[in-house]
């Protein structure tokens, strides 16, 4: 087994009085694909803000490459090699798609360089160009954001991600809105991408999940019920009374 990229030990986070999530200890290896899934109120989206550094555990500990980032600031996070994209998606709709991935691009830039125009750097445009070429739209780079189909939207928004170079990529329902022909579409990038990253996803689509996922975690009431391969997970009794039901065919 390769070394873990992500670990996490005995997280757990309170809002008060509700425990959100409780006791979760798990590891993701380089260049897998991995999603969470369980019922509405079962904890994925907060495991997920603390994964991203949107919340601070309340308890545990988080580490990346074996370095504990914790309570790092979110804005780290990108620097050290997380992206994340959000089940809304979060695009500049008035700027055309090569410039809401420029955006981005710049914001790893140094921020001072007074010597140099922002129009002459010419490297950003590049970068721009080939995170937009990974994702199919290269031929759409001059449109105005706002007229992209919903796919090729969300398609966009991994694009504005890509450009930090991300080791690990967490995507809150990638296929979320979208029809058999756009989400065959998005699991094709998500294949793609896999072959040099590492993908944490949430999703509800089972059959787009069993079909792409090396791995399969379960929460329930914010606990971990379940860990492993789509067929171990597919088989679990208990998943399947809390979750998948007894009936559900996977056809």
């Amino acid at each position: 087994m390769s070394a873990p990229l992500l670990a996490v030990e005995n997280i757990g986070r309170r809002f008060g009085g509700f425990v959100a999530l409780e006791s979760v200890t798990t590891a993701f290896e380089p260049n897998k694909v991995t999603a969470i899934i369980g019922p509405n109120g079962a904890g994925k989206s907060t495991f997920f803000n603390l994964l991203s550094g949107v919340l601070a555990p309340s308890t545990g500990v988080i580490r990346f490459k074996g370095r504990d980032i914790t309570r790092m600031a979110q804005h780290r996070f990108a620097h050290l090699g997380i992206a994340r994209s959000y089940q809304i998606t979060n695009i500049f709709p008035d700027l055309s798609v090569h410039e809401n991935v420029r955006v981005a691009a710049q914001a790893f830039h140094a921020r001072y360089d007074i010597w140099r125009a922002r129009a002459a750097l010419t490297e950003l445009d590049e970068r721009a160009d080939a995170a937009l070429a990974v994702v199919g739209l290269a031929s759409r780079r001059a449109d105005t954001a706002k007229f992209l189909a919903h796919g090729q939207q969300r398609a966009l928004e991994i694009a504005i991600a890509l450009v930090a170079e991300p080791e690990l990529l967490l995507l809150d329902e990638p296929t979320a809105g979208m029809g058999p022909e756009e989400t065959k579409g998005m699991v094709a990038l998500l294949e793609k991408l896999a072959r040099e990253r590492t993908i944490l996803l949430v999703e509800h689509k089972m059959k787009m999940i069993l079909g792409l996922s090396d791995r399969i975690l379960v929460l329930h009431h914010g606990r971990l019920i379940a860990d492993g391969s789509p067929q171990h997970i597919q088989a679990d009794p208990e998943v399947r009374r809390v979750y998948l039901g007894q009936n559900d065919g996977y056809a």
